[in-house]
């Protein structure tokens, strides 16, 4: 079976309004590892989680949500947000959705454009 994708365009986001962007889910392995560094970095921060979450994978961290990670120090928490953004591509041409490339600075003008597509 294929990871999911999501096709999702940018609204009232100034500059970015309109850029188009492709979303992957993460493979089985990297999402497992990524999570496991989330609910460690949370658990070494004293940051408590709630009871069961480190269980739940990926669907757990949504359960706690980015909230949580805003608590821990940006030299930890850089690097998760880093590696979920590698998930996201661009469609540099709306008229061929087709062909996406990773992203580079220049594709994002905004820092909520940022935000949201972490989300």
């Amino acid at each position: 079976m294929a990871r999911k994708t999501l096709n999702y365009t940018m609204k009232d986001a100034g500059r970015d309004t309109g850029k188009q962007f492709l979303i992957t889910e993460m493979g089985a392995l990297p999402a497992a590892k990524w999570a496991a560094k989330v609910f460690l970095a949370l658990a070494s921060s004293g940051i408590e989680l709630p009871e069961g979450a480190e269980q739940s994978g990926l669907a757990g961290i949504a359960a706690v949500g980015i909230k949580m990670l805003s608590k821990l120090k940006w030299e930890v928490a850089e690097p998760l947000f880093d590696e979920i953004m590698r998930c996201v591509q661009v469609v540099p041409d709306a008229s061929r959705p087709h062909v996406v490339r990773g992203l580079i600075e220049e594709d994002i003008e905004e820092v909520a454009t940022h935000f949201i597509l972490r989300k």
